[in-house]
């Protein structure tokens, strides 16, 4: 589990599918109200307070983001609590309220420290995907390729996850990030772009 603080009020959290079956917890559960998963997140905001500082206390909303390669982005944003807003509590009973919303990305995001993997991997994937695929964009010295997988089957996926996999890294930036913080190269069709100019 690695977590970074976006804001005083705001922090990051990325889980991998690993970090969640050691608690016995399958990807499905993220949506269930059930005590493993209120102990993950227990867990997740006593780590936030040691690690960042970031204390859970009052109203929180809490954005639950999972992508299919790599993992589940979590992110927690701290609201105001109004005098009032929990008449029924006393400040000692009340260490946080939650508004989650959950959502599932179909897009495959993958990390490469050179543009020649980029080219490289887009050449390998050219014969796997149509020519409508893939986005590029340049985030902090690094290039981000992201495929949407909503429409690949399970070979077809395993196989794309292997190539990418040899040339990059997975990456726990979302889209909306990558949009508000990178720089996009490629708004659509990037692995028919890189293929006819490299």
């Amino acid at each position: 589990m690695k977590m970074e603080r976006l804001s005083t009020d705001k922090i990051r959290i990325f889980l991998t599918f690993e970090d969640l079956t050691e608690r016995g917890i399958q990807k499905e559960d993220m949506w269930k109200e059930i005590p493993k998963v209120r102990e993950l997140f227990n867990d997740m905001m006593e780590q936030a307070y040691s690690e960042l500082g970031f204390e859970a206390s009052g109203p929180l909303a809490v954005e639950v983001i999972t992508h299919p390669a790599q993992g589940m982005v979590v992110i927690v944003t701290k609201g105001n609590l109004d005098e009032g807003d929990f008449p029924e509590y006393d400040e000692e009973e009340l260490l946080y309220e939650m508004e989650v919303t959950l959502e599932e990305s179909h897009l495959i995001s993958y990390t490469f420290q050179d543009f020649e993997h980029v080219i490289t991997v887009s050449k390998l994937l050219k014969k796997y995907l149509s020519e409508e695929e893939g986005m590029l964009y340049s985030y902090e010295d690094q290039w981000i390729l992201q495929i949407d997988s909503e429409k690949f089957d399970d070979n077809l996926f395993h196989t794309l996850i292997a190539l990418l996999s040899e040339y990059g890294e997975t990456t726990s930036l979302t889209q909306s990030i990558l949009e508000e913080y990178g720089k996009v190269i490629i708004s659509e069709n990037a692995i028919k772009v890189i293929n006819e100019h490299f």
